[in-house]
């Protein structure tokens, strides 16, 4: 029987319903009682990460994740998956409020990528995951650099346009620019590493390789439930 997981969702919602479709299609089911139950916490008043990482006046959204968190685990979750990067700069305070173990989307994500190649890795994600260092922190692990975006309003523009409303061909075009700037930079290997970027059907140029920080997080979700249930 599959294991149940918590997703501590909302940031946002149409990424954590993405998220959620991604795990439905990777499960090789028969009926539905094949497919991995997930408490969803799809809270769409979670404090702005951007507001407080990147802005410096917003609320502080570590209580109200961990609160997440914590009922989730009082729903019966077996682990959590949170789809979010920018998330993960308190994935600490996250994991340490919870007796269950948080699959940690960034560090398999660049874990995945340190895999594939031996260049620098270029991150297309929120500003603040530059500004929070979490994937230089997870890159080094594995003798990686990270490479990213010099024009990070842009970078902005896309994500909140994707939230305002949803992935857009002007808006791809914008980040195809985007990582174009990071393989001239010498990132031939790029992470789409916001969950807002994952709704774009190609979100990086033909001449470079991608990970998708969404799809390493399903398959750790899906070898989680299955496997650990079989057991």
């Amino acid at each position: 029987m599959p294991l149940r997981i918590g997703v501590i969702g909302g940031m946002g919602p149409e990424a954590t319903v993405e998220f959620m479709r991604r795990v439905i299609a990777a499960v090789p089911a028969q009926d539905d009682c094949d497919h991995i139950p997930m408490l969803v916490d799809n809270n769409t008043q979670i404090p702005s990460r951007i507001a407080q990482l990147i802005d410096g006046t917003g609320q502080d959204p570590t209580p109200v994740l961990v609160q997440m968190a914590q009922g989730l685990q009082a729903g019966g979750a077996q682990a959590l998956a949170i789809p979010c990067n920018t998330a993960h700069a308190y994935a600490g305070a996250i994991a340490g409020s919870v007796s269950i173990p948080l699959l940690d989307m960034v560090t398999l994500s660049a874990q995945k990528a340190a895999a594939m190649t031996e260049g620098p890795i270029g991150i297309l994600a929120s500003p603040a995951s530059r500004i929070t260092g979490i994937f230089d922190r997870a890159l080094a692990e594995h003798g990686r650099r990270a490479v990213y975006v010099e024009d990070e309003n842009t970078m902005l523009r896309v994500i909140r346009d994707v939230k305002r409303q949803g992935p857009t061909a002007g808006s791809q075009r914008l980040l195809q620019g985007l990582s174009r700037q990071v393989l001239n930079a010498g990132a031939r290997l790029q992470l789409v590493a916001c969950s807002e970027l994952s709704l774009f059907t190609d979100p990086v140029v033909e001449d470079a390789a991608q990970v998708d920080t969404i799809d390493v997080l399903t398959q750790a979700v899906v070898n989680f439930a299955l496997e650990k249930g079989s057991t």
